[in-house]
């Protein structure tokens, strides 16, 4: 299976400026009085979007902090550190 190349800091804060664009757009669109589903579709696509990010971050956190500590043997503690914040995420 080829190997995903890491996402940098700044593609991170790229697709953050986007999130926040669409936010932005969002409040623009309350202000326009325009249609509920329009502005309900808008704000799925933003949640979907910082999720995607999310996802991103952790999947870095596993190749690099979480492999760390299963080589220095506190694996257990950061996998229930994991579990935790991916319960978090998905609520």
């Amino acid at each position: 299976m080829p190997q995903r190349k890491e996402v940098t800091d700044d593609q991170l804060r790229a697709r953050l400026g986007r999130v926040e664009g669409q936010v932005r757009g969002v409040s623009r669109m309350l202000d326009e009085k325009r249609y509920c589903i329009d502005v309900v579709d808008q704000l799925s696509a933003a949640r979907a979007a910082l999720a995607q990010v999310a996802m991103l971050i952790m999947h870095r956190h596993l190749n690099s902090c979480v492999k760390r500590a299963v080589i220095e043997g506190r694996g257990e503690a950061t996998t229930d550190e994991l579990i935790a914040s991916l319960k978090k995420l998905v609520k």
